[in-house]
Formats: structure tokens, C-alpha cells, sequence
């Protein structure tokens, strides 16, 4: 039988097994027909479709595309392949480009002076409402295909080379090179100091100021060779270098043994700690010594005059330990850091010609705490006691009254627990910081410096107090 005709004689067998009911015979008839014309439609369609072309197969590999849209394909491609060559042709390759700056504004009560602080020079000392901010700061970066990192860090006026290479915006200039792996590297070139919690620059730092330690405790900067090795959790850096200087004056030879090491428990919290043994250079042994001159003050203390010069340009031995850990828990954040220090030959007090030796210990902690994703509140309490022979900090082998090192001073300029007695220093630290967006974070704080004596001087140095007050906020915009 001919297939063409099943459907309609299988409609028409079903059709008669149906009742019919009250149907008549005319009826019947008309939906018999009606349904045999549907079902000679659906032969028509059906056999029309079957006599109809194939479509023409798809080119291999055009995705569907016309030509002229794979032949615009193959120059965007060819571009693309042109452009990468040439960037890597040029360096750019692996090269990383960032910076920071923070437009600060400062208060200090005893100094009578507030102002914005932003790319103060050189001739500025450092002190503590004198640091690291109101910074500008560029950083290149960059990493061969062989492993080879390349950094050069430039902050004119405020960088650490700045403060020991007679200005230079040089604040790291450096490159690291593995050493048969990745994780185990030669370090060399100028390197900012590694010392506890606190970083150098503003971007990294809860706060505008930094603690204690940081500033008169911990050096600035090392110029030398550091091998660098990474292990699980462990990380460890250690060499030998030129402290504070990227060269050492004429009569001084050996560098000084250098090394940090940091763990890292988890995420979330770690240790490190932190040592330098060697030479550097020796502040009061550059300057004048004080001679006694066989007569007391009211206090029945002696007096002393300068006189002369003593080993000029002598470096003398240093030794710095300092040990450091951080804990952060969602909103809450912990740091503290304890160091020690002393330098041989180093101390403020010095009477006919005997250099005497300066040390000190100091604590710092910090607590941060977010009370919602972009505001967080801050405080950062800090101590340093230096009281022997008549204080002497890393750097600071004389009596300042800016900062509060050294011996203090009663109401008539006379040396208020004697000349061999120094001053043991703190500070208390509240801030806040709120994060705008991404890039941007304004931070404001307020700070209580105070003494065991009578050590900050005031503007016009006619008076002494054992406390000074602070005020800061800033800006940081990073990208």
C-alpha cells in the first residue's frame, strides 16, 4: 500500500470506531472531508521540506561570521599581536605603577603653630610631628620573565633618602634576584628600615603620626646586600649594610649585621622580629663634650661647660633587637611591638672628654576597631624609658626640646633632676579613619606626648612643660 495514503486511512478507521450519537449521515460526511483536506496540508508541507536544499555548511573556525566580519577579526587580532610586542619590547612588560600622596594639616600646642604639612624639604628636622606624611610618593615596579623584581620608590623632600643622602627623592631604589628559586632571592640597593609594625609610608598606616619606636628608636634606611629566603609560613631577610648612609666616611670600614624574620600562623595573625649589631654613626662623637667647672647650681648639681671636639665623624657600635606581632579578628585589629637599643659612646651626658654609652627600651601597642566597613577608631599608647646617662636615642645624642629627649629643664633653664639624669618619654594616640572609597582615606587624631621631667620647649624656648599636645587629619589618596 502506498505510505502516502496511511495517515488518511488510519484517520478514516478511527473515525468509524467512534459512536456517532445523534449525528446524521451529512454530518459525518463534512468533518470526514474537512479532516482529510487538514491531513493532505500537512503531506504537502512535509514533502516540500524534504525537496528543499540543505543549507550551505558553516567555514571552519568563522563562528557564523561573514567574511568581511573575519577578515576584520584577523586585523584586530594582527593589532593586538603588533601591541604586545611592542610593549614588551619597551619594558612595560610586568611593570607595576602606583603612588600615594596626603595633604596633612598639623597642630602642636607648645610650638604655637598649625598649618598644612606637604613637601616640606630637607632643611626641616625630623621630629615627630615631622615625619613621614604630607608626602608625595611615585613606585615603579617591575618583574622579569626570569624572576629578577626591580623597585625604585621616589618621594622627594620626605623619603628616607632625603634624611641620609643630603636630599635625595630617593626613598628605595632596589632590585632582588632569585638565587636558583623564586622563594630565595639576593636583596641589594638602598632599603627602607624593616622595624616593627608600622610601615614608612602613609598608606599603610592607621594613623597620621607614628609611635615612639618608630621615630627614635628604629633606623632609617640600609644600603647594602640582604639574602632573602621564604619557607611555609617563614620569612627571613638578613645581610649586611651601611646604616643611615650610602656611603660611610673616610676611617670607617665595617658594615653592620642586619636581619628581620617574620611568621606568618595564619591570615590573620603573626610575629617578627628584628635585629641590627654593628657601626653606625655616633652623633655625639661628632659634636662638643661638656667640661666640669668645679662649681653647683641651687641645686646643689655641678655645672658644666662645652669644650672642644671629640673623634669627629667616629662611628661607634650599635646594637637593636626589637620583636613585633600583629592579631586581626573581623572587626578588631591588635599590634605591639617591644625594642631595645643601646650605642656605645652615644649618650647625651658627657663630661671631659668621656664618652659615656646610651641605652633604652621602649613599648608600643595599638588597638583598632571597625565600628562600621569604613569608619574605624584607633588608639596607640607608647613608652620609652631613657633615663641613663642623661638619655641618647638612635640618632639623638643631644638634649631636644622639640621632641622631649633628653634632660629637663626647670623654670630658670637649670637641669631639673641633674645633668646625668634623662628623660623616660610616652604618648597616647585616639584617631579615627574613614575610608571614602577605594583609593581614598581621611584620618584625624589627637595626641597627648608627655615626660618624666620638664622637656618641651616652647616657641620662644622661655618656658619648659612636661606635656605637648597634637592635632592632625589628612587625606591619602593612593592608586
Amino acid at each position: 500500500m502506498d505510505k502516502r495514503f496511511a495517515p488518511t486511512a488510519l484517520v478514516l478507521a478511527l473515525a468509524a470506531a467512534l459512536p456517532v450519537h445523534a449525528q446524521s449521515n451529512e454530518e459525518l460526511l463534512k468533518e470526514l472531508r474537512a479532516l482529510r483536506d487538514r491531513v493532505n496540508q500537512l503531506e504537502q508541507k512535509l514533502q516540500q521540506q524534504q525537496q528543499a536544499p540543505a543549507p550551505a555548511p558553516v567555514p571552519a573556525g568563522q563562528w557564523g561570521m561573514t567574511p568581511e566580519q573575519a577578515r576584520e577579526l584577523a586585523r584586530v587580532a594582527t593589532k593586538a599581536e603588533a601591541m604586545q610586542d611592542n610593549f614588551s619590547d619597551q619594558g612595560f612588560k610586568g611593570l607595576k605603577i602606583s603612588g600615594q600622596m596626603d595633604p596633612t594639616f598639623i597642630y602642636n600646642k607648645r610650638l604655637n603653630n598649625s598649618g598644612f604639612v606637604f613637601l616640606n624639604g630637607e632643611s626641616a628636622r625630623y621630629t615627630y610631628d615631622n615625619t613621614y606624611f604630607g608626602m608625595v610618593v611615585l613606585d615603579f615596579d617591575k618583574e622579569t620573565e626570569g624572576g629578577t623584581k626591580w623597585r625604585l620608590t621616589l618621594a622627594p623632600e620626605r623619603g628616607t633618602g632625603a634624611l641620609t643622602n643630603s636630599g635625595s627623592i630617593v626613598h628605595e631604589a632596589s632590585v632582588s634576584i632569585p638565587l636558583g628559586d623564586l622563594q630565595t632571592r639576593l636583596w641589594l640597593g638602598q632599603i627602607p628600615d624593616w622595624t616593627g609594625y608600622e610601615i614608612t609610608l602613609p598608606a599603610g598606616n592607621k594613623l597620621i603620626t607614628h609611635n615612639l619606636l618608630f621615630d627614635f628608636m628604629a633606623p632609617t634606611n640600609y644600603t647594602g646586600a640582604v639574602l632573602d629566603v621564604t619557607r611555609g609560613k617563614w620569612w627571613a631577610r638578613v645581610g649586611l649594610a651601611n646604616v643611615n648612609t650610602a656611603r660611610k666616611a673616610p676611617g670607617n670600614n665595617a658594615p653592620a649585621l642586619i636581619y628581620r624574620v617574620d611568621y606568618s600562623k595564619g591570615e590573620f595573625d603573626g610575629f617578627g622580629f628584628t635585629g641590627l649589631h654593628g657601626k653606625a654613626a655616633n652623633f655625639a662623637a661628632t659634636g662638643t663634650w661638656q667640661r666640669d667647672t668645679g662649681t653647683v647650681d641651687a641645686n646643689g648639681d655641678p655645672i658644666f661647660e662645652e669644650a672642644g671636639f671629640a673623634s669627629a665623624g667616629k662611628d661607634t657600635d650599635v646594637h637593636l633587637f626589637e620583636v613585633d606581632a600583629y592579631y586581626i579578628r573581623g572587626d578588631l585589629s591588635l599590634y605591639g611591638q617591644l625594642s631595645y637599643g643601646q650605642q656605645k659612646g652615644s649618650a647625651i651626658y658627657n663630661s671631659d672628654g668621656q664618652l659615656r654609652d646610651a641605652r633604652w627600651w621602649g613599648l608600643s601597642g595599638t588597638v583598632a576597631y571597625k565600628f562600621t566597613p569604613r569608619l574605624e577608631g584607633v588608639l596607640r599608647a607608647d613608652y620609652i624609658d631613657n633615663k641613663k646617662n642623661g638619655g641618647g636615642l638612635l640618632g639623638y645624642s643631644f638634649d631636644d626640646g622639640i621632641n622631649g629627649i633628653g634632660r629637663g629643664l626647670n623654670a630658670d633653664m637649670s637641669y631639673a633632676k641633674g645633668a646625668t639624669v634623662g628623660t623616660n618619654r610616652y604618648a597616647l594616640t585616639m584617631g579615627l579613619n574613614y575610608r571614602f572609597d577605594e583609593d581614598s582615606l581621611f584620618k584625624v587624631e589627637y595626641r597627648i606626648d608627655g615626660a618624666s621631667q620638664p622637656v618641651f620647649l616652647n616657641s620662644t624656648a622661655t618656658s619648659v612643660s612636661k606635656t605637648n599636645h597634637l592635632f592632625g587629619a589628612s587625606m591619602v589618596v593612593s592608586f
